[in-house]
């Protein structure tokens, strides 16, 4: 492994343009699991059902039953030890964007500035109706919460039946083309249109380092480097490792 950290820091330090795209696993530490988990959400919510555009259309009460789970879950989560190395790597300028496809806000919570939010946020409210947005702290006491037109409001995520924000989508594939290095973090890349970032790159000439616990099925088509483990104790060694080639 101790090899590996090694190969995986030059890449970073030798790189004039480093970009990350992270997911589930990289949140899994902080309390949050992953939706898709046989302990997850999705066991309980399916999601074709309750987190769709459709029935937040006709129904948007049943898809607060879900949110209001979610609230339970996110709201107690902290950023951990991959989320504030890598906010630590931004600010020694060795990595310059995350696109995230959590919702959780930790990246942020964690230091990260940059951070492109694939899937949007919970922590933002809009009305669809009449375009007021509010955050979630402001209604957290209503449920479900309303706008000042007397609409539910919709959290800000990408439900199934909706598009990729534009601009993240847009700025996400910009990054990706021009980026030397691509740091992977606890995300299988299954989910699509997200699961093209680590094409985008490699096709552009990218190296790849991919952290997860467990091989995917970018370990042997696309991954120069696999740091197979937990993010919150490879993301700070990774760091450590950085860092001592940058002074």
């Amino acid at each position: 492994m101790h090899e590996s950290i090694e190969k995986a820091s030059d890449i970073i330090v030798n790189s004039e343009f480093t970009i990350a795209l992270t997911g589930a696993g990289i949140s899994v530490e902080s309390g949050i699991p992953d939706f898709r988990s046989a302990d997850g959400l999705w066991s309980r919510y399916d999601p074709a059902e309750y987190a769709a555009m459709g029935t937040f259309m006709v129904n948007p009460v049943k898809v607060w039953e879900l949110m209001k789970e979610m609230e339970i879950l996110l709201g107690k989560a902290k950023p951990n030890a991959a989320h504030m190395a890598m906010g630590e790597m931004e600010k020694a300028g060795c990595l310059h964007y995350v696109i995230t496809q959590n919702i959780d806000g930790l990246h942020q919570e964690g230091g990260s500035e940059n951070v492109i939010e694939y899937h949007g946020t919970w922590k933002t409210l809009s009305c669809i109706w009449c375009g007021k947005k509010y955050t979630y702290e402001e209604k957290r006491e209503q449920y479900p919460p309303q706008c000042e037109c007397k609409r539910i409001l919709k959290p800000d995520i990408v439900f199934f039946g909706e598009p990729i924000p534009e601009d993240a989508m847009t700025l996400s594939y910009r990054l990706a083309s021009k980026a030397q290095a691509l740091i992977i973090v606890g995300t299988s890349a299954v989910v699509s249109p997200a699961n093209t970032i680590p094409v985008t790159a490699k096709e552009n000439g990218a190296y790849l380092i991919e952290i997860n616990t467990k091989p995917t099925h970018l370990t042997d088509s696309l991954t120069d480097v696999f740091l197979q483990g937990s993010a919150g104790k490879i993301m700070p060694e990774l760091l450590t490792s950085v860092k001592s080639k940058i002074r």
